[in-house]
């Protein structure tokens, strides 16, 4: 990715590339020529053939460069390395870009047999299982002990439409944005004025300025 005024989309592959690969990533920045010829493009799409210096204002001159991506087709050799940096690991997205609030699909086209923790996530999405009783979920709710386990839990009731918002405004201070970005999707589905209430308190709290990155 270019370096970007945000921080967070510069480095928005973080969370993702964890998925696959094991381990503490670092960032390294480089400077290439301007005229090198690269690819750039939204993942899943077929790439753009333009130089680096075309990439660049492509992914800066978009309203929303999340999923964008930018490959050098040779090695990269030691002199175009500038830096290489810390990063926080839970930086960016994971599963698809704007996944806040919507549970992996784990049908066999997304999820295919053998990818990495695919049993995993089909033990917490069960495919095609059948809807839990409200009283149930709110049940597991209330002795649920970890960020994850509140999140399941929230998937699970923004299956259906559902009343009593009010039930869940104690996790509007939840201390995970993961939670919280979690409960304001999901509150999509539920009716009545509380419902929107609840929803306008999460966006008005969780709207801080973008990061800045200094390089």
């Amino acid at each position: 990715m270019p370096v970007l005024p945000s921080f967070t989309l510069t480095y928005q592959w973080v969370r993702e590339l964890r998925r696959w690969h094991s381990g503490v990533l670092v960032a390294v920045h480089l400077r290439l020529p301007d005229d090198q010829p690269v690819t750039v493009g939204r993942y899943g799409a077929p790439p753009r053939q333009v130089t680096a210096a075309q990439a660049v204002a492509v992914v800066r001159e978009l309203d929303d460069p999340r999923g964008y991506e930018v490959f050098v087709p040779r090695a990269i050799t030691t002199a175009e390395v500038r830096q290489v940096r810390d990063i926080p690991q839970g930086v960016g997205w994971r599963y698809l870009p704007a996944a806040h609030g919507r549970r992996p699909c784990p049908c066999p086209a997304c999820l295919p047999r053998g990818a990495y923790k695919v049993a995993r996530l089909r033990r917490r999405f069960p495919y095609d299982a059948p809807p839990r009783p409200k009283s149930e979920l709110m049940t597991w709710l209330r002795t649920a002990t970890t960020a994850d386990e509140i999140i399941d839990v929230l998937y699970e009731l923004g299956r259906g439409r559902r009343g009593g918002a009010e039930e869940l405004a104690y996790l509007a201070d939840h201390p995970d944005p993961d939670v919280r970005d979690t409960l304001e999707s999901i509150l999509r589905a539920y009716r009545g004025r509380n419902a929107r209430r609840l929803r306008e308190r999460l966006a008005a709290s969780d709207s801080p300025a973008s990061d800045l990155d200094s390089h």
